[in-house]
């Protein structure tokens, strides 16, 4: 749906966006993650049409955003980091002169700001000026004008900054449930919300890709295989030590006592397969009591930090 090849943009002598390339996937939510000033914003307009690229290639289904802007843009919903509203206006008659300026015919203006308010939550608020409503719903009011004309492709930009925890949680189920219908980028900071929204993450550092891939193969690779900690009653620790210092698939790297009755083992193993399974087999046949079975590995925030603290 969304094709960038070798994308560089450049402001004098600064390049902030470097040589990218990558590809997104008709029904596929990205995230779109790297620190202030990496290049995400700029990415996101080149694609969006509000900037050109000093270089590269960007195709959006299909189409040049160096020739076919107007044809891309009606294939697009876009909401940047301010949303762009107009705060003396009540939200119906926003709604409908956006779907006007969308192209969308007079006759389908009432049943797409029927469908965007009950998508949107805003049911309740229709008749309410932008400027009295909550950033929570300004930002609803935000997601429905960048969908009103019912583009397949959604790019968002911080949709969730300057929101309370509420909030955030109820854009993001928002997001999810637009995320079964078209292809999204999300630019966020805030990494739980990619964790729980998004299929592919890409990471952005200084004008460069530095990272691609879904969240759990990114954690994966950053933790330096799988650690797991299994837990036993202290009768079982001896069988267990020698149990698996002779099951090729982990090593011990450390037992401990776990309070009074138990010992806790942390295994390391360099698989990206799922070993909790086996050693619960394993401790089924072998007769343990196991207390714990847990598989440690570096979150978002921790790969985040790898790649773009320096």
């Amino acid at each position: 749906m969304i094709e960038v090849r070798d994308l560089t943009k450049t402001y004098g002598s600064e390049r902030a966006v470097d040589d990218i390339s990558f590809v997104v996937q008709p029904g596929e939510v990205l995230g779109f993650l790297g620190p202030n000033g990496a290049g995400k914003s700029t990415t996101m307009k080149i694609i969006t049409c509000y900037l050109p690229p000093t270089a590269g290639t960007v195709l959006v289904d299909g189409l040049d955003v160096r020739r076919d802007t107007l044809a891309i843009r009606q294939r697009l919903g876009y909401l940047p980091e301010h949303t762009p509203l107009y705060l003396d206006m009540v939200v119906y008659d926003y709604l409908a002169f956006m779907a006007a300026m969308r192209g969308l015919p007079a006759s389908e203006h009432r049943r797409r700001i029927g469908e965007m308010a009950e998508l949107c939550g805003l049911q309740g608020v229709l008749g309410k000026r932008i400027d009295t409503l909550s950033k929570g719903y300004r930002q609803r009011v935000g997601l429905a004008q960048a969908m009103i004309h019912n583009p397949p492709i959604l790019i968002l930009d911080e949709p969730t900054t300057g929101l309370d925890p509420n909030q955030i949680v109820e854009i993001r189920e928002l997001i999810k449930a637009i995320g079964r219908e078209k292809t999204v980028i999300l630019s966020t900071h805030i990494l739980p919300e990619v964790q729980a929204s998004c299929d592919r993450v890409l990471i952005i550092n200084k004008g460069k890709l530095v990272a691609d891939g879904t969240p759990d193969d990114l954690q994966a690779s950053f933790s330096g295989g799988q650690r797991i900690r299994l837990g036993v009653q202290n009768g079982h620790a001896a069988s267990v030590a020698e149990v698996l210092e002779n099951w090729g698939p982990v090593q011990i790297v450390e037992s401990q006592q776990d309070g009074d009755s138990g010992t806790l083992f942390t295994l390391r193993a360099d698989t990206k397969d799922d070993l909790r399974p086996h050693l619960f087999r394993l401790a089924v046949e072998q007769g343990w009591t196991l207390t714990e079975l847990h598989r440690d590995q570096a979150n978002l925030e921790d790969v985040f930090r790898q790649l773009t603290a320096g």
